[in-house]
């Protein structure tokens, strides 16, 4: 088979993949303390591979394949916390190919287990900062492709349609009481999604908002505010990984496009943790801890509404299900060794559902 062909038949593997996938649900929340807004949150756990990562991989995959950079054979790379390589592991394992995560040593054991089930070997290393450095030797010792979500996510991402996942919550909200929302909230990981979500309600020329809740240990909060200020540094750097896993950055990376975003909020582990909680208790299922960042961006949002006398609808993400955590955010023990508080952070988090402020948090933008 040539190169051309086999090309032709890996695109045509993912696109029947597609076909036999359903879209996500987009669930109502409420937000009892807060009548006149309406909260959704599109439910990205309902992939095949369990994450919002899944739309990312699939169009990396394709992305790479349309420039030529897969070959049969090829040894698959990929720079990951965890979710991305699972669902990279499982397009790897469609197409036939070796596929190498690499992640930081203190990954989920329940990540790793479903990348390895997946049928992808992972390599850890200790040092967060350190890991696209490894990774791109790594394929080049293999002769393989790293993939670079850090890099490529908004790019390979067709954020005018195609079901990403703008237009799809866009057509899941037709119906409902206010079908364009004020704000879309999601955290910054590759900066792919929030790049999807500016470019598409632009490009439609709706008057929503993205708002991105980026966690306590990242760059982007602090990058953004400099890029708003006219002094953008893409040399930030911090010495260690966020603990809310699948976004924050230890650096800049270039898919984080700070022009598409209307404003950010950085939120402590803490907080984000205990709306977690609050969600998991809400749906009656565990949610990771992503979406609980996502949900403390929603209530803050839901409290620049009410200050403006402003109703309307906040869609936001659920990133992941909280079966992957077991051993860390649903662990009592984690949360004493990594100095977490707890009690304080509940009631904080549900003072706020109740339709009270927020404790103070730091914000950028039109918030």
């Amino acid at each position: 088979m040539s190169q051309r062909d086999w090309v032709a038949a890996a695109i045509r593997k993912i696109e029947a993949d597609f076909n036999r996938s359903a879209d996500t649900h987009l669930i109502p929340v409420p937000l009892p303390g807060w009548p006149g807004i309406d909260v959704y949150l599109k439910d990205e756990s309902s992939h095949p591979t369990g994450s919002l990562k899944h739309r990312l991989a699939r169009s990396l995959f394709l992305y790479a394949l349309a420039n030529g950079w897969l070959r049969e054979g090829s040894t698959v790379v990929e720079a990951s916390s965890g979710s991305t390589a699972v669902s990279e592991a499982y397009f790897a394992r469609l197409l036939g190919l070796p596929f190498i995560a690499v992640m930081p040593a203190a990954t989920s054991p329940e990540k790793i287990a479903a990348i390895e089930f997946q049928g992808g070997r992972c390599h850890l290393i200790e040092s967060a900062c350190s890991i696209n450095a490894e990774s791109a030797r790594l394929a080049r010792e293999t002769g393989g492709h790293f993939m670079d979500q850090f890099t490529y996510a908004e790019r390979a991402t067709d954020w005018r349609a195609n079901n990403n996942i703008a237009e799809s919550i866009f057509k899941q909200m037709a119906e409902e009481p206010h079908p364009v929302p004020a704000w879309i909230v999601c955290g910054p990981g590759t900066g792919g999604t929030s790049a999807t979500l500016g470019r598409y309600v632009r490009y439609r020329r709706h008057d929503t908002r993205v708002l991105c809740a980026d966690p306590e240990t990242s760059v982007f909060f602090d990058y953004y505010v400099g890029a708003r200020e006219g002094r953008a540094d893409a040399s930030l750097a911090l010495p260690g990984g966020s603990r809310i896993e699948g976004i924050g950055r230890p650096r800049v990376e270039p898919s984080f496009i700070a022009s598409c975003v209307d404003a950010m909020v950085k939120v402590p582990d803490a907080l984000s943790l205990a709306a977690m909680r609050h969600v998991s208790a809400v749906l009656g299922r565990r949610v990771g801890g992503s979406t609980g960042t996502n949900f403390v961006g929603v209530l803050r949002a839901a409290q620049a509404m009410r200050a403006a006398g402003q109703g309307g609808s906040i869609v936001s993400i659920l990133c992941d299900s909280g079966e992957r955590y077991a051993h860390s955010y649903y662990d009592p023990a984690w949360y004493g060794r990594h100095g977490i508080e707890v009690e304080a952070a509940d009631r904080a988090v549900a003072e706020a559902v109740a339709g009270g402020a927020l404790p103070g948090l730091d914000v950028c933008g039109p918030l």
